[in-house]
């Protein structure tokens, strides 16, 4: 097949194009290098079944696609509150041009929206069904209420013009090709205790979050766009971590790091607990993850190590 996949450059998009052309399929990747990165790619450019276009999603464009992978968007909050507004126009325009595009071309597209659309959840663990609690005008909303109009526009896009869309929300996910500065927590963890730079707690550290490796969300993603559901479905790690149990496994995993765990401020609209309900992951898709999070994050401390040489 040709797919195409927005934000292919980046964390996510990088082992999704490897996973994609590995599986025999030719890949368009298209990014603005905005948070995405050329060395992640990079062994894919000489790959004849692989094309990189540098283009921004908030203008539209004209290819032919099979499938397509909708990934574009900066997702920490360092990268997506710098230039909030472009973030929002990445979330809504960009959906609005891709679509468009499926439209036309009568392909299959998934977004990959996140679970950040439950915000500060009232709920706990988060089902598909559960409806959020987003504060809108918050720092945080260029992204979670992009997200939640974007999920809007592809599911009035797939109700009004048949377009056959998919919809899937990540859960907190970390492994190589990371950003190192890109504020998230498993990164930001990792670089502090690499660098022996005191590991920076916001609040008492008690806030929870669930941590999946990359891998099992890459598998999890491709199934459900072979698959008939068109969602939107969870996909995350139901294990459930405090942030200073993460900081705790970090040091553990890092012996020779000389980082002590300090604490500031709590952040703005930070939620308190985030965990997956995977049941309709596991029913429909057959899907759980399968990664158990000192592996994964070994994997991920080696990616950073090698960075730093």
């Amino acid at each position: 097949m040709k797919i195409l996949v927005t934000g292919g450059a980046g964390f996510l998009g990088s082992h999704l194009c490897k996973k994609l052309i590995d599986e025999g399929n030719e890949v368009i990747c298209l990014d603005n290098f905005f948070t995405g990165n050329k060395k992640n790619i990079e062994q894919l450019m000489e790959n004849k079944k692989f094309k990189l276009i540098e283009y921004d999603v908030i203008e539209p464009i004209d290819l032919e696609a099979d499938q397509i992978y909708h990934l574009a968007c900066p997702a920490s909050p360092i990268h997506y509150q710098f230039n909030p507004i472009k973030t929002i126009k990445t979330n809504v325009v960009g959906s609005i041009n891709m679509l468009d595009l499926a439209l036309r071309t009568k392909s299959r597209i998934l977004l990959s929206s996140t679970s950040e659309v439950y915000g500060d959840p009232l709920e706990h663990p988060q089902k598909e069904s559960y409806w959020g609690n987003v504060n809108p005008i918050g720092l945080r909303s260029c992204y979670d209420e992009g997200k939640r109009c974007a999920e809007t526009l592809f599911m009035d896009y797939n109700r009004q013009n048949k377009v056959d869309i998919r919809i899937i929300r990540i859960f907190n996910t970390y492994g190589p090709n990371m950003h190192p500065k890109d504020g998230r927590v498993v990164s930001n963890f990792i670089m502090q205790a690499l660098k022996n730079e005191p590991i920076t707690i916001y609040g008492k550290g008690e806030q929870t979050r669930s941590f999946q490796y990359v891998d099992d969300l890459i598998n999890g993603m491709t199934i459900m766009m072979n698959n008939n559901f068109i969602g939107p479905v969870n996909l995350g790690n139901t294990g459930e971590f405090t942030i200073k149990e993460l900081a705790e496994i970090v040091l553990k995993l890092i012996p020779e790091s000389k980082s002590q765990i300090i604490y500031k401020d709590a952040l703005a609209d930070d939620p308190k607990q985030r965990k997956p309900d995977i049941a309709v992951a596991r029913e429909l898709l057959n899907w759980e993850p399968k990664i158990k999070l000192e592996v994964g994050l070994e994997k991920t401390i080696a990616y950073f190590k090698n960075l730093n040489n």
